[in-house]
């Protein structure tokens, strides 16, 4: 094999450096983005507050060492732990994606920008710790700013390249977000920036093998928790003065391109500004894969139907789903389901459930309804009822930009002959749905937040979260301490 030769260092990748400028130099001016960055920022440590009731999240929680406190670090909501950034973005990181029910973003490659909220907050918060006078805290408008921004990149990239076609993890992106907008926390140059991203894009990627069968398992859950933590240590290496690589994406033989995607260029469909935020897809309702939600919304229509007939799921002859190719490829699975983990990500499954129950929890995945001998047994007999099957249609109007629908149609075929039908379009978290969600999406913080805080603890949250003028404003560890338990 031959390989290139020459000590001329080129230019960075151009993909790298629009990332640097955008993280480092886009003044953000939509209100729609930044009102929305404040539901998310709810919505977000909402979620991860819901996921500290499962041991399987909480036995990774806390410092690498036990009882190591940091002075002057950053604390991980819901708990009493103070720690060094990077440790403390994999906690928020992790607790944040534990339950599958943060936000979503669905393109070529799908993923959910939110998860950078760990490296975000816990560096923002480590900052603001310093010593009296040191530097003035940073405001939690420069954490909206940086949600934003890390939607942005996560999402634009996602928009025309798919990396789970190559068999990545989409959690690459959270790694180049991250270590982006910690770059501009940082207050550091272009020059570093650029390192820091090239680091990022060197760095060996997630396989997705553990969100597929045979081997689907917790790692899904704390995946985006590594990314973001890691988006945080290569930002402080490129800030110590490491050295970046800057045709990290594109030198011949040894890129990221060549080796990880095919010999495939990056391709962009708009430059960066706040279209992520502001189109954003939030779980409201039901803990599941974003290519089911709508699925789930029907079932459980449906399951109102039956009993207005004074019928149940025992009714059901046959169940049809018609559905997006995305949901085909992720989602579609036959046989046993091993875990948790397994089940949130089977579409027959998240249909079952409601069929059979009028609702869809996240104790619903776990072993004990899903093993029980009676309700398990009924759960893989609906199951194994469903035939899926793509709607051309549905899959165009996923990927139109004007649209990106996420439809789901199912019917059921009940043993006396009667059809029973409904088509969901738009889930209750889409922006075409947004007047209708929000409120709802607020009530879901407040059951979240009464899960580990006390009466006086969630009133201030609240108070604050919900007045989006106060909360710009308050300095970052005033608002993190309200979480601290």
């Amino acid at each position: 094999m031959s390989q290139e030769r020459g000590g001329v260092r080129p230019a960075p990748d151009q993909v790298m450096v629009d990332i640097a400028r955008y993280a480092l130099g886009y003044e953000v001016t939509s209100e729609l983005a930044v009102e929305t960055a404040r539901y998310c920022l709810m919505d977000t440590l909402g979620c991860g507050l819901e996921a500290l009731e499962y041991p399987a999240c909480t036995k990774l929680m806390g410092p690498v060492v036990p009882g190591t406190v940091v002075p002057n670090g950053a604390r991980v909501p819901g708990t009493s732990y103070v720690l060094d950034p990077v440790q403390a973005a994999f906690n928020v990181g992790a607790m944040i994606r534990w339950l599958d029910f943060n936000d979503t973003w669905l393109a070529a490659e799908w993923g959910h920008p939110s998860d950078n909220l760990g490296g975000i907050l816990a560096v923002a918060d480590w900052l603001s710790q310093g010593p009296a006078g040191s530097r003035p805290p940073l405001r939690m408008r420069d954490v909206l700013t940086a949600m934003i921004k890390a939607h942005e990149i996560q999402g634009c990239i996602a928009l025309e390249n798919s990396f789970n076609k190559v068999g990545l993890d989409h959690v690459v992106l959270v790694k180049v977000a991250t270590t982006a907008v910690v770059c501009a926390l940082l207050g550091m140059t272009e020059d570093e920036t650029v390192n820091a991203i090239s680091l990022a894009w060197v760095d060996g990627q997630s396989l997705r093998t553990y969100r597929h069968a045979p081997n689907t398992g917790s790692r899904k859950s704390w995946a985006a928790g590594d990314a973001t933590s890691r988006g945080v240590r290569l930002a402080l290496m490129a800030r110590a003065g490491e050295m970046g690589y800057p045709t990290a994406l594109t030198a011949k033989t040894w890129g990221f391109y060549d080796v990880s995607f095919g010999g495939q260029e990056f391709r962009f469909q708009r430059p960066y500004d706040s279209y992520v935020m502001e189109n954003v897809l939030f779980k409201i309702s039901y803990p599941a894969e974003f290519h089911a939600q709508t699925a789930v919304e029907a079932a459980v229509t449906l399951h109102g139907e039956l009993a207005k007939r004074g019928l149940n799921a025992s009714a059901i002859e046959r169940i049809e789903l018609r559905t997006h190719e995305a949901c085909m490829r992720i989602i579609d699975k036959k046989g046993p389901l091993a875990n948790p983990a397994d089940r949130d990500h089977c579409v027959q499954y998240m249909i079952a459930v409601p069929l059979l129950f009028g609702r869809l929890t996240a104790a619903d995945y776990e072993d004990a309804l899903a093993l029980d001998p009676v309700w398990g047994k009924r759960i893989d007999a609906l199951r194994a009822l469903v035939e899926t099957s793509e709607v051309p249609q549905f899959t165009a109007d996923y990927h139109d930009p004007a649209m990106r629908s996420i439809a789901n149609s199912l019917r059921l075929v009940l043993k006396d002959g009667t059809e029973l039908e409904e088509t969901v379009e738009y889930p209750i978290g889409h922006k075409r749905r947004r007047a209708e969600g929000m409120p709802l999406l607020v009530e879901k913080f407040r059951r979240n937040l009464a899960r580990r805080l006390d009466a006086a603890q969630q009133a201030r949250i609240l108070e604050v979260s919900l007045d989006q003028k106060r909360l710009e404003a308050m300095p970052v560890p005033e608002y993190v301490e309200m979480y601290t338990v």
